[in-house]
C-alpha cells in the first residue's frame, strides 16, 4: 500500500495530463457517464473514492448542488492538494471535503451516503473484496455506486491495440517526464485486475444485490454499477 501511495504522490503534478494521454482525451466523457450511473440527485450526500485530483468529485458536486455534501477520499496527500488548488478555480466553491484516508478503512459510520463514485482506483487497491465491503457498509439502503476503471478487452485485436498503446505511447510519454517506473505499473495492474464478470461476482459477495458491468471504449474501460438493497 505504501508503495502505491508513493507512486501516486510522485505523479500528482502531471496526473491530469497523463490521464488525457492514457484515455485519448476521452476520460471526461467516461467520468460524466459514471456520475450519471451513480444515480446521484440534488440534495444527496455523496462519496467519491480514490478521488485523485478531483475530476469526479467536481462533477458530483455540480450534480447534487451547493446545498449538498461531497466527501472525496484519497490516500495521496499530494493529489489531494492538487484537488484543493483546483477547487479554487470554481465559483461558487464546491462543497467538497477532501479527506486523506484508506478506502479499505473508511472513516465514516454505516449507512451514510446516497450515492458514490470511484474512478481508476479499484484496480490499485490491495484488497478489492474488502474495498467493496467497506463501500457497501457506508452506503445507505438503495444507494448506488459507479466504478470506472481500465479493463483488459476480451477482443484479441483490441487487447493487442491496448498493449501497443501502453508500450509505445503512454510509457514513453511518462519516461520523458521522468516517470517511467511510475507508469510501468499499469501493465501488471491490468493483468491482475478482475474481468467484468469477476468484478460482478466479487461485488455480489460483498453484499450488493444489484450489479451490472458496462464495457466501454471497445472493452478497454468498464463501469461497474452496484446497488445496496
Amino acid at each position: 500500500m505504501s508503495e502505491i501511495r508513493s507512486i501516486f504522490n510522485r505523479i500528482a503534478p502531471v496526473y491530469d495530463q497523463l490521464n488525457d494521454w492514457l484515455s485519448l482525451g476521452q476520460h471526461r466523457i467516461w467520468k460524466e457517464m459514471t456520475v450519471k450511473w451513480s444515480a446521484a440527485n440534488t440534495g444527496d450526500k455523496v462519496l467519491d473514492l480514490c478521488c485523485g485530483s478531483g475530476d469526479l468529485a467536481f462533477r458530483l458536486a455540480r450534480r447534487v448542488g451547493t446545498n449538498s455534501e461531497v466527501q472525496a477520499v484519497d490516500f495521496s496527500p499530494e493529489l489531494l492538494e492538487v484537488a484543493r488548488e483546483r477547487s479554487k478555480d470554481y465559483y461558487p466553491t464546491p462543497n467538497i471535503s477532501w479527506i486523506e484516508a484508506d478506502v479499505l478503512e473508511l472513516p465514516f459510520d454505516d449507512n451514510q451516503f446516497d450515492a458514490a463514485t470511484m474512478g481508476y482506483g479499484l484496480r490499485n487497491v490491495t484488497d478489492i473484496p474488502r474495498c467493496l465491503k467497506e463501500l457497501h457498509r457506508v452506503l445507505k439502503t438503495g444507494a448506488t455506486c459507479a466504478i470506472l476503471d481500465f479493463n483488459r478487452p476480451e477482443n484479441t485485436l483490441m487487447r493487442g491495440f491496448q498493449q501497443w498503446y501502453l508500450d509505445n505511447l503512454v510509457v514513453p510519454a511518462a519516461t520523458q517526464m521522468g516517470l517511467k517506473e511510475e507508469y510501468a505499473y499499469i501493465n501488471p495492474s491490468l493483468e491482475r485486475f478482475p474481468s467484468g464478470r469477476e468484478q460482478l461476482d466479487i461485488a455480489r459477495k460483498a453484499g450488493f444485490a444489484q450489479t451490472v458491468h458496462y464495457p466501454i471504449a471497445n472493452g478497454m474501460m468498464g463501469v461497474l454499477v452496484v446497488t445496496k438493497q
